[in-house]
Formats: structure tokens, C-alpha cells, sequence
């Protein structure tokens, strides 16, 4: 398994540009795992463990509380 990670039986060129790929194409995966994490949070809501709607009883920030807030 180290031999087939590093490309050989020492480390050279080869570990060099699979380690340089990993590192470059990592924050990319991280990055897309974030966003997909971010739309299904957004979708269900933080604290929804059923999935149900939970929005039919709330009411928009803006323009109702922005109004109240500057007045």
C-alpha cells in the first residue's frame, strides 16, 4: 500500500506530483462537501429532525422587523 501511494519504493518525482494533485484537488472536495452540507441544512433546517415544514408559522425578517428596527 506505501509503495502504491508513494509510486514506488522510495519517495521521488512520483509521490512529489501525486501529493501536489491531492493537496490541489482537496480544498475543491472540501469545498463541494461544504456546499452540499449547506443546501441540505438549508432545506430541512438545523433543528427539523422530522423534515417537516416548519415555516408556515413564521413570518420574513424584512421588511417587518428591518421597519421595527429603524424605528
Amino acid at each position: 500500500l506505501v509503495e502504491w501511494i508513494w509510486g514506488g519504493f522510495s519517495v521521488d518525482k512520483a509521490t512529489l506530483t501525486r501529493f501536489f494533485a491531492f493537496h490541489f484537488i482537496l480544498p475543491f472536495i472540501i469545498a463541494a462537501l461544504a456546499i452540499v452540507h449547506l443546501l441540505f441544512l438549508h432545506e430541512t433546517g438545523s433543528n427539523n429532525p422530522t423534515g417537516l415544514n416548519s415555516d408556515a408559522d413564521k413570518i420574513p425578517f424584512h421588511p417587518y422587523y428591518t421597519i421595527k428596527d429603524i424605528l
